[in-house]
């Protein structure tokens, strides 16, 4: 059995199935898909891939699978679908995944088509595994499916721990030991045993700290931003959808030099876009909250024409408003499963450092900042400090 030396768990041991898996060309592509995508602009030291991610939730699941007795061919698939749950993410990851949406129709887990008729759907059947049922419990079917895909998954625990490794910050420690351990299948559902309320909330603490000064920075939102706007405008320029999805970080960039000279630029050299509005909820108009794609493009030019700027120098991020899915996690209390939320008195506390820390902006070049924020707050009604 092979070993692979990781950075966050020491040595991953793989089964046959997942070394063969690795050496496949769709798994190689995730050392090309940046973990971390535009936080690394904020975090210099977090260039960490999405192939170590996906090995580190592989060994996360192959010990969950171990306590809770699984064997045979159910563990041999729940393993494999650890470890090709993200071949489905577009480059830059999460930030490509709107456009994806839009042109495809798919979301990164849905990765029935893609997987099929690759070399790696070769490599599943020869090991007597089903690339559908696979497909499936990426997508979170059935209650080991949630192992991989849920609220208490593998893989938020992973990169948790791993993306507070590599930026440096202590935020996202949690005991994953103590989690994988006391994961238990009761009525169809994954759940924690009795006792663990909170280790529930230590992963949800540490998501919630993890958001606010890791993911949603706002130099990375600003960059991320900007990126999607790029990626739509090489989609719209005739690349094919599944020849974007298929990208890795540098196609994407390469591609940016063509069809969005400007925005890949700026990206490349990190002269990014400046704050010219950043507001919370509480001054925001409810319907703003709400705006669907066309509103805010809409917006945007509306805020431009009054700002006398080019179009392309106003860039609207209207962020969907928080949600905290790891609060449906199940916990056995007093012998009866329940919600994280009913079991805990902090997921309440959490939810409203959530709602305080929600942000529009408004993005644009340095020097149109003060004229595109008075505009910007005419436009969307937003009232002045």
């Amino acid at each position: 059995m092979n070993t692979v030396k990781d950075g966050v768990h020491d040595h991953i041991a793989l089964d046959p199935l997942a070394d063969a898996l690795v050496d496949t060309p769709a798994f190689q592509r995730l050392r090309h898909i940046k973990q971390l995508s535009t936080v690394r602009l904020v975090y210099p030291s977090a260039n960490h891939t999405r192939f170590e991610h996906s090995l580190g939730v592989y060994h996360l699941a192959r010990q969950a699978l171990d306590s809770l007795g699984v064997t045979g061919e159910r563990a041999r698939h729940v393993r494999a679908a650890a470890l090709l749950h993200d071949i489905g993410h577009g480059p830059y990851g999460h930030q490509t995944e709107d456009v994806i949406m839009r042109h495809a129709g798919e979301h990164h887990d849905e990765i029935h088509d893609l997987l099929s008729g690759t070399e790696a759907a070769a490599v599943l059947r020869e090991f007597d595994c089903s690339p559908d049922r696979v497909a499936d419990l990426v997508a979170g079917d059935d209650e080991l499916g949630q192992l991989v895909s849920g609220e208490l998954d593998v893989d938020r625990m992973d990169y948790l721990v791993r993306d507070a490794h590599h930026t440096g910050v202590p935020y996202g420690t949690i005991d994953t030991g103590r989690l994988v351990r006391q994961l238990r299948v009761r009525d169809g559902e994954l759940v924690l045993a009795e006792g663990n309320v909170q280790t529930a909330e230590s992963m949800l603490l540490a998501r919630s700290l993890m958001n606010g000064i890791v993911y949603r920075h706002h130099v990375s939102r600003i960059a991320g931003t900007m990126l999607e706007r790029g990626a739509e405008r090489i989609v719209d320029g005739g690349v094919p959808i599944e020849t974007f999805r298929r990208f890795a970080d540098h196609d994407l960039l390469f591609a940016l030099r063509e069809h969005a000279p400007d925005l890949g630029r700026r990206i490349e050299e990190r002269d990014l876009f400046k704050r010219a509005v950043w507001v919370g909820q509480e001054t925001v108009p409810a319907g703003v909250t709400e705006f669907p794609r066309e509103s805010i493009r809409e917006a945007e030019r509306d805020i431009a024409d009054r700002a006398n700027v080019p179009d392309d120098d106003v860039l609207l991020d209207v962020p969907s408003l928080p949600s905290m899915r790891e609060a449906n996690a199940r916990v056995v209390v007093g012998g009866v499963v329940q919600r994280l939320e009913t079991a805990s008195d902090l997921v309440g506390a959490l939810r409203a450092g959530e709602r305080a820390r929600w942000r529009l902006g408004v993005y644009t070049p340095d020097e149109c900042v003060d004229d595109v924020a008075t505009a910007a707050r005419d436009v969307l009604g937003i009232a002045g400090e």
